[in-house]
């Protein structure tokens, strides 16, 4: 039986979950913040057709904001999150096969589903579906490779005649696509590959599947041969059920202003590492390697440029997040120097091993601490119930070096308090 995918994409995702809560932003431009509120991240359909371009500073559109009556939102994550979850689920529900490719997309595996009902249909099916159980709109794209499904879903949302689904498993249909794309736009060509096949001659997708595969992997990589058969409509990706095991874990923030004071450093630094090793006992992992990190601005030309990490391999792997805060601390102590404006700092966890995988040697004298994972277990559960936090110390009260998010959302779905009101 030959392999059917679907590529499900949530349109405008972060901008669409701020104007669910909103009705009366439905016709509103909207633009989502960077962390610190520092650049346009997400944009609303009518902020793209106003002109407003991803990525560009917000001190730089000042006067296109006030002038269109543009609505600003900082990143609220929490929000974000909870919203694709609840599309993800939805999702799960309709297919027999799902894999998350990122917080607004999923791959389907509807190999067979054409033997009970028309795949345009399916694909309808879903739209309906998850726009009336979320509210959020996608867009859905059908082929027998996942490099023509991530093309037919583009095609889904620029062509609105297509009502928002494109079935790409007609031969005809695939190669008429192929000719009026872009190379940029096939996934996993970036920016510098693009330049390289154009220098080639090669524009196109058209043009991309046309070349000679051998020659392509002698000159570039396999992955790009790959890619040509997919184009071709010869299934080498499969879907993934269960997302790969991370090998790093990094936290890391640009501070809400330049900070001089340890204390400030420290208190980031403890917050980084209590959120690292919950994302660590999210994996079911265990670390061993910690390294701190911290900068000042590099592109401040009044300012000397300082810029730091250090390693510490911790004697026994753990998740316990009192041993990663005391060996982050230790590192930091390391490579502080006083009289620098620091910009970012952070932390990342590396070396890990599954619980009960590490064996010990015979004349290792530490253990871990006692009790560790049901006290981890404990703080974990009270800090996601939405309850209450608890917190250490060191993580510090005010926080004056946190993020700016001065136009942050509520957390409709995920605080009691926040909860929209019908008055």
């Amino acid at each position: 039986m030959s392999k059917t995918f679907a590529l499900v994409d949530c349109n405008n995702f972060y901008a669409s979950c701020e104007k669910l809560f909103r009705p009366d932003l439905k016709n509103t431009p909207i633009v989502v913040l960077s962390n610190n509120d520092g650049c346009v991240v997400a944009r609303s359909r009518e902020a793209k057709e106003i002109g407003i371009k991803m990525g560009v500073p917000l001190f730089q559109i000042q006067d296109q904001l006030t002038y269109y009556g543009v609505q600003v939102f900082s990143s609220n994550y929490a929000l974000y999150a909870d919203i694709s979850n609840r599309v993800m689920s939805v999702l799960e529900m309709l297919a027999p096969r799902v894999e998350v490719y990122s917080i607004d997309e999923s791959f389907l595996d509807l190999t067979g589903v054409s033997n009970a009902m028309s795949l345009v249909d399916f694909g309808k099916q879903v739209r309906q579906t998850v726009v009336q159980w979320t509210g959020i709109t996608v867009c859905v794209g059908i082929a027998p490779t996942k490099t023509l499904a991530k093309l037919a879903n583009h095609a889904a949302k620029i062509y609105p005649a297509t009502g928002g689904v494109v079935d790409l498993t007609s031969r005809d249909r695939q190669r008429k696509l192929l000719s009026i794309t872009p190379i940029e736009e096939v996934w996993g060509v970036g920016r510098k590959l693009t330049k390289q096949l154009q220098m080639m001659g090669i524009k196109t997708a058209l043009q991309l599947a046309n070349a000679n595969p051998k020659l392509i992997r002698k000159q570039f990589s396999v992955v790009l041969e790959r890619t040509i058969h997919e184009l071709n409509g010869e299934s080498c990706l499969e879907l993934d059920d269960v997302s790969p095991t991370k090998k790093q874990i990094v936290c890391s923030r640009s501070f809400g202003q330049r900070i001089k004071q340890f204390q400030h450093i420290r208190e980031a630094i403890c917050n980084y590492a209590v959120r690292a090793a919950e994302k660590l006992r999210l994996e079911k992992q265990y670390a061993q390697s910690v390294t701190v990190f911290l900068r000042t601005n590099p592109f401040s030309k009044t300012e000397p440029y300082y810029s730091n990490s250090a390693t510490a391999r911790m004697p026994i792997p753990t998740d316990d997040s009192r041993d990663i805060i005391l060996y982050a601390i230790r590192m930091l102590r390391g490579i502080w120097k006083p009289g620098y404006r620091y910009m970012k700092a952070g932390i990342m966890l590396a070396d890990f091993f599954e619980p009960g995988i590490y064996q010990m040697s015979l004349f290792d004298e530490i253990s871990s601490r006692t009790d560790s994972k049901e006290l981890m277990t404990v703080i974990d559960k009270i800090n996601h119930s939405g309850k209450g936090n608890i917190w250490f110390a060191g993580q510090g009260v005010k926080q004056e070096w946190a993020m700016k998010r001065g136009n942050l959302s509520p957390a409709y779905t995920t605080r009691w308090d926040d909860l929209p009101v019908v008055i």
